[in-house]
């Protein structure tokens, strides 16, 4: 897949340290995928959640920080809609951003 875009994460793990590994080993992993469908996101992430709009919402880091991506699936591309922790997670509104 091809993720758009790698400074979003970097950009947070400034911020946040303890996110930079994880975070990094999501982008390593997404960026060797080839997703087709949502089931084959849950085959690897038990905990991913999907929203309407082709949005997956991911666990990182022990479930301290949460990632909300937006994927084309047809065309093999993973946006970056959201990174934030719980507390900022929970003051948006997840299937529109």
């Amino acid at each position: 897949m091809r993720v758009i875009s790698k400074r979003t994460l970097l950009k947070f793990g400034v911020e946040h340290p303890d996110a930079v590994n994880p975070l990094a080993a999501w982008y390593a992993e997404a960026t060797k995928a080839q997703w087709l469908t949502p089931q084959e996101i849950k085959t690897h992430y038990k905990t991913a959640s999907f929203l309407m709009g082709n949005r997956v919402v991911f666990n990182i880091g022990g479930n301290k920080y949460r990632l909300i991506v937006k994927i084309n699936y047809p065309y093999g591309i993973v946006y970056i809609r959201f990174v934030g922790t719980h507390a900022e997670y929970d003051k948006i509104k997840a299937e529109e951003i």
